[in-house]
């Protein structure tokens, strides 16, 4: 499944192609495709066409592109995005042959690019697009990451944050069924003294706070894996039991390992994510410890192993990831 450093990728590549464009055709080609779109707002073709996109604005793996609807639409809307298992959203010249997994077009005009045309191709159908109401964010910061000014990595307090009001009117807003979402480790807005809180309130493994998007948005399995490797926590440690030190050291690997991955485009094991342009990413080359099983640590030497995870897999070294409990309450190890 795409993560954060994918989709922002993704991002990237459509801000300046987007960001001004009016939409001018919009064609479904796939209803499962528009499954969290509500009905009740409007119909889907008939809310983008004539609107004009504003910006490309991310937080954790959901995309959404605020819009200037044309007059006696209802104010605040955005386009939603959510890549799913295998969700594309592609770039594409006008005329240019449909893929064959194509499930949305739009075609969009740009006052200096001209015609473009925008295709989300998904195999699994698990991805989808929809046109949400924006509402104010909860904290009064800003709602995501959207580009210049806001750089991954240029990380403040949510109390230094960049005020509303110095920026559009849909900076302050994010739409409603991303609202529940946490913010995500690069976000500028992002506050590290929240997140420890959060790890110090829970019993839960560490590994399943890091997946809960509730908490944190965007990490994901494999990121999860390679942060905790590096942090050296077993990935069932309970996450009130890490130490301030422990702490601070896994979101600082976390940060490290996702700004490296947006560095080099993203993880791509087959052809199903890439780029708005087609192009896969190479952060698997990478990689220490997810899909590793078998090869020796790193670090020490030692076999890395993979165990089951919830519906998924862990990949961590027995020797450097010691989980550290008194050995009367020790979990019985996962077979491999």
């Amino acid at each position: 499944m795409p993560e954060l450093p994918e989709v922002e990728v993704v991002r990237s590549g459509l801000e300046t192609a987007v960001s001004g464009a009016a939409v001018t055709g919009v064609e479904v080609f796939d209803n499962r495709s528009l499954r969290r779109h509500d009905g009740s707002l409007g119909d889907f073709e008939v809310l983008l066409t004539g609107a004009r996109i504003e910006a490309a604005v991310r937080r954790g793996k959901f995309l959404w592109f605020p819009l200037n609807a044309p007059a006696g639409a209802p104010e605040h809307l955005a386009l939603v995005a959510h890549l799913g298992m295998s969700g594309q959203v592609l770039l594409r010249t006008p005329g240019q042959a449909p893929e064959k997994l194509l499930r949305i077009r739009l075609t969009l005009q740009h006052p200096e690019h001209g015609e473009l045309a925008l295709h989300f191709v998904d195999q699994r159908i698990f991805g989808s697009m929809a046109v949400d109401r924006m509402r104010a964010t909860a904290d009064g910061l800003p709602a995501g990451y959207s580009g210049p000014g806001m750089a991954p990595g240029r990380l403040v307090s949510a109390g230094s944050g960049a005020a509303i009001g110095s920026g559009p009117a849909w900076t302050g807003l994010i739409p409603g069924q991303v609202a529940h979402i946490g913010r995500d480790p690069l976000d500028p807005a992002f506050s590290a003294p929240a997140f420890y809180r959060a790890l110090a309130r829970t019993r839960s493994g560490i590994k399943r706070v890091l997946l809960d998007q509730q908490v944190v948005s965007g990490i994901g399995n494999i990121y999860a894996d390679e942060a905790l490797f590096d942090a050296r926590v077993h990935f069932d440690q309970p996450a009130a039991t890490l130490s301030a030190a422990s702490a601070r050291r896994l979101l600082g690997a976390i940060r490290e390992i996702l700004l490296k991955a947006l560095a080099e485009g993203g993880t791509s094991f087959d052809a199903q994510y890439v780029n708005v342009n087609g192009q896969s990413g190479y952060f698997s080359h990478s990689l220490n410890a997810y899909g590793r099983q078998g090869t020796p640590c790193p670090r020490c030497g030692t076999d890395l192993v993979r165990v089951k995870f919830m519906n998924r897999s862990s990949h961590y070294c027995p020797r450097c990831q010691r989980l550290r409990l008194p050995s009367a309450t020790l979990p019985r190890t996962p077979s491999v």
